[in-house]
């Protein structure tokens, strides 16, 4: 019982965490205190350790080898089949890509060939501009709806 009335609590201290330092001048100061003071030296330290030998490139020839193929792009014949028809209708691609609800710089990707093909914005364009834009026959006039 008496051990614990002898116990000292401090209330309000902050524990010493260790600090890392590059200077001399504070691992000196430390010494001189009489902290423990403990000293280890980088193992990679002032150069590229990791490129070292001939694995990485091994490593680096597996990950171009096993690469995914780049989404395909638009068709050219696609872009040149929207671009006559919206000279036939007197449409700007700005005015296209209003009525599409679409950016402008999107229709100059499809009519330039760039862009990834979408099945939403190549049904629109097919329906403005009245022209094949998907399938075997592109630039070919859409019918109107079948009668039966």
């Amino acid at each position: 019982m008496s051990d614990e009335w002898d116990a000292k609590v401090v209330i309000g201290s902050k524990r010493q965490t260790p600090k890392v330092t590059k200077k001399d001048s504070d691992l000196n100061a430390a010494r001189r205190s009489g902290a423990v003071v403990g000293t280890d030296k980088k193992t990679t330290g002032g150069s590229n350790k990791a490129h070292q030998g001939t694995d990485h490139q091994k490593i680096a020839k597996l990950d171009r080898e096993n690469e995914v193929a780049p989404p395909p792009k638009v068709a050219p014949s696609v872009g040149r089949a929207m671009a006559a028809a919206r000279a036939d209708l007197k449409l700007t691609q700005k005015d296209l890509a209003q009525k599409v609800n679409e950016k402008p710089s999107v229709m100059q990707e499809y009519e330039s060939g760039k862009a990834i093909p979408s099945v939403q914005i190549l049904g629109k364009l097919e329906r403005i501009l009245g022209v094949r834009l998907r399938g075997s026959n592109i630039g070919e006039k859409l019918g109107g709806p079948k009668k039966s």
